[in-house]
């Protein structure tokens, strides 16, 4: 397919400018669920002549509908979009950043879909349907899935569809650990079981704060209620979490300043599962906390990451380093930066 990409490129470069336009505006349909076409020129920083000019043609295939409250995508165009991804990831140049990490870090897998979640809230919805779409992938019809907190892992939840060639009743989702006392919508008790309900699986909730000090924690974990809900969060075979950056999670989680020192000094560059990372992937720092330890990590079969934006790469980077991880989901922004890290490193083993 590359090789004739690159033909079509040759004699028919005005042909990949047009395709990868009208993929955009489709693909910007589908994300908004319903759009203006003044909302959406803005948002692709066109003019609406132009668009309208587009969309009429969009419509005359059948690969949108508009109507009075705005435009939507059609069947028809959802199919077309998902028939056209492996194409429009060459084009944009998305396959060359997938492969280029997935062979740096030894991934099972990585998908980079296009943009900046960081600037774009339609980029943070389609980082959630990809990451949705992983995670469907990797499930069977008995598993049992933890999931961490975070604004990403809420909107993957968002995105979660019924599949269609299993049925997944006997699965359950768990969160990974306690909450960090913030907004309920992103806590991982929420998302486990958002995600369960839109999938028609099982899942058990564990209603503990996420940080815990020592004489909280050797009373909970003798708790046999809790007990047995942490002991099904270890026997997870799917992990799914989000990855932070480690001064930021640290000021969410109100640690002491002393603590704060502590990170800075070690070089924590990340946090996920309630763990910080150097830029070597060790951990430099740990939260006691129940759910998820660092054994349950090593012995699960599949470990989904799914991070965003640029500012983030350095801690994805981290976080890969620690060699854990069997699935990557990110956006562009942050493979970007991501591939330029591998190309440093690379010229500094020279």
């Amino acid at each position: 397919m590359r090789k004739m990409l690159e033909m079509q490129r040759q004699l028919l470069p005005d042909l990949m400018e047009i395709l990868k336009k009208r993929y955009t505006i489709l693909h910007q349909i589908m994300l908004s669920d319903v759009i203006g076409r003044r909302t959406l020129a803005v948002s692709l920083n066109m003019t609406e002549r132009v668009l309208r000019a587009e969309t009429d043609l969009l419509k005359a295939q059948g690969l949108i509908e508009i109507e009075n409250i705005g435009m939507r995508i059609s069947d028809s165009g959802r199919k077309l979009l998902e028939g056209l991804e492996p194409v429009v990831k060459e084009i944009f140049g998305l396959a060359n950043l997938e492969e280029t990490i997935r062979e740096a870090y030894g991934l099972r897998k990585v998908v980079v879909v296009a943009g900046d979640s960081e600037a774009s809230p339609l980029t943070k919805r389609e980082l959630g349907r990809a990451g949705a779409k992983a995670l469907l992938q990797a499930m069977r019809g008995d598993d049992v899935v933890a999931v961490t907190g975070g604004t990403t892992l809420a909107e993957v939840a968002e995105q979660l569809t019924p599949p269609s060639n299993t049925s997944l009743k006997q699965s359950w989702f768990v969160p990974a650990r306690g909450g960090l006392g913030e907004s309920l919508e992103i806590q991982a008790n929420t998302i486990a079981s958002g995600m369960a309900k839109r999938v028609g699986a099982g899942y058990r909730l564990l209603h503990v704060p996420d940080l815990l000090g020592r004489d909280a924690y050797d009373s909970l974990v003798h708790d046999p209620n809790i007990h047995d809900i942490v002991d099904m969060i270890r026997q997870a075979r799917i992990i799914v979490h989000g990855i932070g950056d480690a001064m930021e999670m640290a000021r969410r989680r109100k640690l002491e300043q002393p603590v704060i020192d502590e990170l800075q000094r070690d070089g924590a560059l990340a946090e996920s599962f309630g763990y910080y990372f150097n830029k070597d992937g060790v951990v430099v720092h740990r939260m006691l906390t129940l759910g998820l330890r660092l054994e349950d990590i090593m012995k699960a079969e599949t470990v989904v990451g799914i991070a965003g934006g640029k500012a983030k790469a350095r801690a994805i980077h981290a976080v890969l380093k620690f060699g854990q991880e069997d699935i990557l989901v990110v956006d562009e922004a942050a493979a970007v930066e991501i591939v330029k890290e591998i190309e440093r490193q690379g010229h500094g083993s020279e």
